[in-house]
């Protein structure tokens, strides 16, 4: 089956926590702190694997979770960082973030990786908190959260030539006569009911790849018919075999409705090279028509050949055509597909909400991510908490906004009690 579009869950590994530990050994009275870091937790990574051609395999598995770093020890031992975690991905993946509907990556090359999130890292265990003042700290860091997020996956098809045309125009049998392709064929619109490829051996040495896309109508730049789901598998070509039925009433018509649905839909696809061909040269009507279809495509200034793709007539000079357009096509421009430009965000901003219960909630990066990498157990590591709400402004900015002795203050996941 044939899937191209897909919705999964990612979620990065947590850092390993910190650790809180002491020296202690015999004849050594005061060891020290000695507690070492935590692991850093696994990133998602998304990876072009070249034997994929559709996104079936999320169609069941939706949800992927990386493993959490390891926790720190005695000894100043580093916790073990967990291994990253591999999705595979189809050659033509378009990868966006569903909140925001950015585009995070396009996914092209063979081995190509995409770090989509990135696992948190180990909390410093408590013998970076040591100075002149505090030669016994209790205060470690747990591991960074890791990240999570909700991607939709768009899969393009990667092909050279791309052939289209109105339903029933022959594109399948087409395919299936210049390739190794084997698709659905039958005497019926919306046969295709999904893109199929085939390679196209031109000679020893080279061959290309066709894209049989399913028939367009008119509206199918707005949804209509099949055609929105499948216009976007013709950004990806570089050449289109532009196919008309030559049993159809008004070939013309058709050649101008589907050209202009492709402009519709994407300008660019409105300049693409293109090879039309009438299909159905060995019907006798179509023959009797043949001259006059060629004056009408004479007169608008574009050369039309005509074929028969089930009896397999003049297929070579076809593909040779198209191959000539694709050698003559601009080679486009590859786009840094994993480079994701964002306004820096400052991790010292936050801000302050009053809770329908009348209870406080602090909103920021930085002061969030703070809360949950503080071991509230230890004295010393809440102390060093309230340090940064200090250094931050958000005591100050709690009082200005109302806050009293004894109010409720929300951090993350954490409930604190606010004292002036």
């Amino acid at each position: 089956m044939f899937i191209d579009k897909a919705e999964i869950y990612v979620c990065s590994g947590k850092g390993g926590n910190g650790a809180v530990h002491f020296r202690r050994e015999k004849y050594v009275p005061r060891g020290g702190p000695d507690g070492g870091d935590g692991g850093r937790g696994g990133n998602i990574i998304l990876e072009v694997r070249s034997t994929l051609n559709t996104l079936y395999s999320f169609r069941h598995t939706t949800r992927y979770v990386a493993n959490d770093g390891k926790a720190g020890a005695k000894q100043k031992m580093y916790g073990r960082g967990a291994e990253d975690l591999i999705v595979h991905v189809p050659p033509g993946t378009v990868v966006i973030e569903k909140d925001t509907g950015e585009i995070l990556g396009d996914l092209k090359e063979p081995g190509q990786q995409l770090v989509v999130c990135k696992g948190g890292r180990g909390g410093r265990g408590n013998v970076h908190f040591k100075s002149s003042t505090n030669q016994a700290p209790r205060a470690a860091e747990k591991g960074e959260p890791g990240e999570e997020k909700t991607l939709n996956l768009e899969l393009k098809l990667i092909a050279d030539i791309g052939i289209v045309g109105v339903p029933n125009a022959g594109k399948s049998t087409l395919l299936a006569a210049l390739t190794n392709a084997t698709p659905k064929i039958a005497p019926y619109p919306f046969t295709t009911l999904e893109p199929n490829l085939g390679v196209a051996a031109v000679d020893e040495d080279s061959h290309v790849v066709l894209a049989d896309i399913p028939g367009l109508v008119e509206g199918a730049s707005q949804g209509i018919g099949l055609g929105y789901d499948f216009l976007r598998h013709v950004q990806r070509t570089r050449v289109l075999i532009h196919l008309l039925d030559g049993l159809s009433e008004d070939p013309l018509a058709d050649y101008n409705q589907i050209n202009a649905e492709l402009s519709i839909f994407d300008p660019e696809l409105g300049d693409k090279p293109q090879v039309v061909a009438i299909n159905k040269l060995d019907q006798p009507e179509v023959q009797e028509r043949w001259p006059m279809i060629q004056k009408q495509f004479q007169k608008l200034g574009v050369e039309i050949k005509a074929i028969s793709a089930l009896a397999r007539t003049d297929l070579l000079k076809l593909l040779l055509a198209a191959v000539q357009k694709l050698s003559e096509a601009p080679v486009p421009q590859e786009i840094a597909p994993l480079r994701v430009y964002r306004k820096p965000e400052d991790p010292r901003d936050f801000k302050i909400i009053r809770e329908m219960d009348g209870s406080w909630r602090v909103i920021g990066a930085g002061i969030e991510r703070a809360s949950a990498m503080t071991y509230w157990e230890h004295d010393g590591a809440v102390r060093r908490f309230q340090k940064i709400m200090e250094s931050l402004g958000v005591d100050e900015a709690l009082l200005k906004a109302g806050a009293q002795d004894g109010d409720t203050v929300h951090i993350g996941d954490f409930e604190l009690e606010y004292q002036d």
